[in-house]
C-alpha cells in the first residue's frame, strides 16, 4: 500500500488524488470521483471535498493510498 504524508489534520479526497499523483488537474478528480471511481475507506466517495484524515484508505485505479502524517 502507498501513502502520502499530510502537514495539516486534512486534505481534502480531491487534493489527496493529485498528491498521490493518481490524477493531473483537479478537473480530472472531480470527474472520477463524481463517476464513483473512487473510495473512501472502502465505500464510493462522491463528494470531491470530503475531508481525508490520517490512517484514511482511498482506492483508486487499482491503488490504494493510507494517509498519514
Amino acid at each position: 500500500m502507498e501513502k502520502i504524508i499530510i502537514r495539516d489534520e486534512f486534505i481534502k479526497l480531491g487534493q489527496a488524488l493529485k498528491l498521490a499523483g493518481l490524477v493531473d488537474s483537479g478537473v480530472e478528480a472531480k470527474i472520477q470521483i463524481g463517476e464513483g471511481l473512487v473510495k473512501v475507506n472502502g465505500e464510493i466517495e462522491y463528494q470531491r471535498g470530503k475531508k481525508i484524515r490520517p490512517d484514511d484508505v482511498i482506492e483508486y485505479d487499482g491503488h490504494k493510498i493510507r494517509v498519514e502524517n
